[in-house]
């Protein structure tokens, strides 16, 4: 019996166990995401002894990883032949940013989300141990082109809530042959989110964007950051028309060193910038999800903004969560605590928004069926579930 063979024989032990006695299991890789989502419960099972790049075909696109796999290593791997995951998963803090099944499990994206799709787009096949103990694989490694059901693309963003997460198959891209990044100084919210919105019904090779009011900045400013990657012809041709534009809406911009702006992106992608400080312990990082044609948010704190206006974020604290929901309801959004506040008050709350009951019903079936005895990630994505 060879190590991952031995690994999964000990894990669906466990599980099988966990079952007959309806323990609950924590499933856990580096713990990178260990403060997203609702409560954490039972005995934790750790990941991390599935590791491995099984197969990476780079003509074909396709690469399949075990869970346990170190991000930093797959990406890594993916370098070394000019390619990469187009979607950017965040990495938080620890080493090696995390799992591919913590990745998958999460289901977050980076900047270039709002551009090239998100994780579940890229997903391709996954092999999982359901709540029997059974080991079942879904998907393969082409894109889907028959009818059914997509069972692997279902595990992305469920937490881990329907099965531990063996192993996954994933699309990836040819690193974009030119990038630029334009800094654009004196736009308000308003006047960024209209740039956003007439660039995004036009053939610019957009990527990524974001906005925040620096307000450390001498004198306090707006900045409005946006990255253009694809081809050459195609970047260079764009730069010079948006700083025309920018130029137009009241504003200025420049283009950035590419070796100044990389290190900005990857900052925000993975939530170190400034910003994502919390300003007190009584905030919460509010995660905003908002058609990107929305208007700005009339709202009493500072917000950052990404994925052409879909992406808000926000530091409140819980008291402004009826404040926080109702305003995002209003434009067709939905509003998710994402990092609780250190003093965490004694006031009842569900992290991600409340669901009604029709979805709930869909969430209570699928659980029953892929985890009858409930004991994975209990609670952590509906509360009692």
């Amino acid at each position: 019996m060879n190590a991952y063979d031995h690994a999964l024989h000990h894990l669906t032990s466990r599980i099988l166990a966990a079952t007959a006695d309806r323990t609950p299991l924590r499933l856990r890789g580096t713990g990178s995401k260990d403060f997203y989502g609702e409560s954490l419960q039972g005995e934790v099972l750790d990941t991390t002894a599935l590791t491995g790049i099984t197969s990476y075909e780079p003509t074909e696109l396709v690469v399949t990883a075990r869970a346990g796999t170190p991000l930093a290593e797959l990406e890594a791997a993916l370098a070394e032949k000019n390619q990469c995951l187009a979607f950017e998963p965040p990495r938080f803090g620890t080493q090696g940013g995390g799992t591919v099944g913590g990745m998958v499990a999460a289901g977050l994206s980076g900047p270039s989300r709002a551009s090239v799709g998100g994780l579940r787009d890229y997903v391709l096949g996954a092999e999982i141990i359901n709540g029997r103990g059974e080991l079942l694989t879904f998907g393969g490694q082409v894109m889907k082109n028959v009818a059914g059901y997509d069972v692997s693309r279902l595990m992305v963003g469920a937490m881990g809530t329907l099965g531990l997460i063996t192993q996954v198959s994933l699309k990836v891209l040819s690193t974009a042959p030119a990038e630029a990044t334009l800094m654009c100084v004196g736009l308000s919210q308003q006047a960024a989110l209209d740039l956003l919105n007439r660039w995004g019904g036009q053939p610019l090779p957009l990527s990524a964007s974001c906005w925040v009011f620096d307000e450390t900045a001498s004198p306090a400013q707006d900045y409005l950051f946006v990255r253009l990657r694809g081809a050459v012809a195609a970047v260079e041709a764009a730069c010079p028309r948006m700083v025309a534009d920018v130029l137009a809406a009241g504003g200025h911009a420049v283009r950035m060193d590419n070796a100044q702006a990389m290190p900005d992106w990857q900052a925000c992608r993975d939530q170190t910038m400034p910003f994502f400080n919390a300003p007190s312990p009584e905030m919460g990082l509010w995660r905003m999800s908002v058609p990107q044609t929305a208007p700005a948010l009339k709202l009493p704190y500072a917000q950052f903004i990404e994925w052409h206006g879909g992406l808000r974020w926000c530091w409140a604290p819980l008291e402004a969560q009826e404040l926080l929901r109702n305003a995002v309801s209003v434009v067709g959004g939905a509003a998710t605590l994402f990092i609780t506040p250190v003093a965490m008050p004694a006031i009842s709350i569900a992290q991600f928004n409340p669901i009604n009951s029709g979805l709930a019903a869909i969430h209570q079936r699928l659980k029953a069926e892929f985890d009858p005895a409930g004991i994975f990630n209990r609670g952590r994505l509906v509360a009692n579930l």
